[in-house]
């Protein structure tokens, strides 16, 4: 049996005045992994709704192994991470969550 898909909730800091280009550089990045990775199966962009610069991702892949290991390794990705600096005021804060229970109405 396959395992269920792991949550994995990344909150950044735009640096000040530098919001929209955090903005487009994190819709270029999730643009290209929806696109090429299939073990990501959604991701989320939000914003705070007072302040623009705080960012969440909201993502959902089919494993925590998945997420560290080949999409880590991914040339997009590593792309990212040296263009950061110029727009984000510090390294990401990555989270792992497990679902549990799902309640909607449908």
């Amino acid at each position: 049996m396959a395992a269920d898909p792991i949550t994995v909730l990344i909150r950044y800091q735009a640096l000040p005045g530098k919001e929209d280009e955090a903005l487009a550089l994190l819709s270029e990045l999730i643009a290209t992994v929806v696109r090429e990775e299939p073990d990501c199966l959604s991701i989320e962009l939000l914003t705070y709704e007072s302040d623009r610069g705080r960012i969440l991702l909201y993502e959902t892949w089919t494993s925590r192994e998945a997420y560290l290991g080949p999409h880590f390794q991914t040339p997009h990705l590593k792309a990212f991470i040296e263009a950061a600096p110029a727009s984000f005021a510090e390294a990401p804060d990555i989270a792992f969550w497990e679902r549990h229970a799902v309640a909607g109405r449908g």
